[in-house]
């Protein structure tokens, strides 16, 4: 009776003792190391994006009993208390605070599709309507731009006379080209005589702006080519989220009561 009450005891301290085992990756100078921590270090590389592959889940294990054998020796050496070590800490613990406030923020206040419709709209109405592709020789007196208007009516080829002459060195190395954009891209004096001009004129009179004198020529005019909601709507529900995150903060700031 005696013998089949101990083979019964040994058997459930077997028992026990396996769940206990299968929750350790390994035993490192006779301590455990558990397996919680390869799956937390899983759960980061996969939230970076990369497959945690059958290959990639051994050196995350091999990385983890490396810790721990650095690790030990670390505090067989006494580092952990040592003040520059307790100051990282608590660096390393204020901001691993920080960054789950912040994702506990972003979580509760995601950005919905009807602000990023908003904000496509807002986009759509500051960059829609007319595009041009315009042309412009920029100088530095009236006198300069007004010989160089008279020389265009003459024969004079524009894009010459801007390799040659334009201050704008970027454009003038095109032939004066600006490419296309709105006219809510450049400065009002510049606009106002832009819009103007139909596909192929050029002004009668030089333009003056805060950058010197311009002679503008208009090549083409389309509608503006805006990209789909659906082509921008993932760089908009970050940008409305930085927005939000950023009014967070300043708001707790804002509260804070500081002395």
């Amino acid at each position: 009776m005696k013998k089949h009450l101990l083979t019964a005891l040994a058997a459930a301290a077997l028992c026990a003792a396996l769940p206990a085992a299968a929750q350790n990756v390994a035993i490192v100078n006779g301590k455990p190391v558990p397996k919680a921590r390869v799956d937390a270090l899983s759960a980061q590389v996969a939230k970076s994006g990369r497959p945690v592959t059958p290959e990639m889940s051994n050196q995350i294990k091999d990385e983890v009993i490396a810790r721990e054998i650095f690790m030990q020796e670390a505090q067989k050496r006494g580092l952990e208390g040592s003040e520059d070590f307790k100051s990282q800490m608590e660096l390393a613990h204020q901001t691993l605070l920080i960054r789950e406030l912040f994702a506990d923020q972003q979580k509760k206040n995601p950005v919905t599709d009807a602000e990023i419709q908003a904000e496509y709209d807002k986009f759509v109405a500051a960059n829609g309507g007319k595009e041009y592709r315009a042309r412009h020789i920029l100088v530095e007196k009236e006198d300069e731009a007004r010989k160089i208007i008279a020389g265009l009516k003459k024969g004079g080829k524009f894009e010459e006379i801007a390799k040659k002459q334009s201050k704008d060195a970027g454009s003038g190395a095109n032939g004066g080209d600006l490419d296309w954009a709105n006219a809510s891209s450049y400065v009002p004096e510049f606009a106002e005589a832009m819009v103007k001009l139909n596909k192929g004129q050029t002004t009668e009179a030089p333009v003056k702006s805060q950058f010197g004198w311009h002679i503008i020529r208009v090549d083409d005019v389309r509608q503006a080519q805006l990209p789909k909601l659906e082509e921008v709507k993932p760089q908009i529900a970050q940008q409305l989220q930085q927005q939000k995150l950023a009014k967070f903060q300043d708001d707790l700031r804002t509260k804070a009561k500081v002395e």
